[in-house]
C-alpha cells in the first residue's frame, strides 16, 4: 500500500465490508457456480482492496470496482479450472482405454469407496496405488510429511477393504484400485 493506513480509513473499510462482503460473496458464487469458492474469493477480492484502500476509497464507484476485482478473480478461478480439466482429459487420452475382461461392478464399489475416504486418505491412496508415487513424492504433490503419507495410505487402505467388505491382500486391493481409476495400463 506504501502508506500507513490511518484509524479513519481504517473504520472505512470495515464499513465497506461489512456492507458489501455478502454481495460480493454472491456475485463470486453466480459467476463460478462454486459455493464453497465464493467466500474465498469474496474475501481475497476485500483483501486486494484493503491493499489499494487509498486508490479505492477516491473512485467514484468503490462497489464497482470491488465488483471489477471479483470477477477478475472469478475469471482467473474459471480459466484455472478449465486449463486443469484439458490437462487430464489430455493425460487420459493418452492412455489404453482397452481392458481385458473388465469388473465394471467392482470398479464402481471402488470408485464409490474412495468418494466416502476422507480427501487425504483418498489422495494418498490413490497417488500412492494408482499413479504409483513413491512415499516422498505423495508428500510432496500433497505438502504433507512422508509419515503422514505412509499413515493416511494405511488407514486409507484399510477403511477401503471395509467399506468393500473384503480381506483380500494389499496386492489384490491395489490391482482393485488401480482398475477403478483406470491406471492399470500404467502400472510398472
Amino acid at each position: 500500500m506504501g502508506t500507513v493506513v490511518d484509524d479513519a480509513a481504517s473504520v472505512e473499510f470495515h464499513d465497506f465490508f461489512e456492507r458489501h462482503y455478502a454481495e460480493l460473496a454472491r456475485l463470486a458464487h453466480l459467476l463460478t457456480g462454486e459455493s464453497d469458492a465464493a467466500d474465498d474469493l469474496a474475501a481475497d477480492a476485500l483483501l486486494a482492496l484493503w491493499h489499494r484502500w487509498d486508490r479505492v476509497r477516491a473512485a467514484d464507484h468503490p462497489v464497482a470496482y470491488a465488483r471489477g476485482v471479483v470477477a477478475n478473480l472469478a475469471r482467473s478461478r474459471i480459466r484455472s479450472a478449465v486449463r486443469e480439466r484439458r490437462r487430464i482429459t489430455l493425460f487420459w487420452s493418452q492412455r489404453e482405454d482397452k481392458t481385458e475382461n473388465p469388473d465394471i461392478p467392482g470398479m464402481v464399489d471402488v470408485q464409490e469407496a474412495l468418494r466416502r475416504l476422507p480427501f487425504r486418505k483418498r489422495a494418498c491412496v490413490v497417488l500412492r496405488h494408482a499413479f504409483d508415487l513413491s512415499e516422498k513424492d505423495t508428500a510432496l504433490a500433497l505438502g504433507i510429511s512422508v509419515g503422514t503419507v505412509k499413515s493416511q495410505t494405511s488407514k486409507g487402505m484399510a477403511e477401503l477393504q471395509r467399506l468393500l467388505g473384503s480381506q483380500e491382500a494389499p496386492r489384490r486391493m491395489h490391482a482393485a484400485v488401480l482398475r477403478a481409476t483406470g491406471a492399470e495400463g500404467r502400472e510398472r
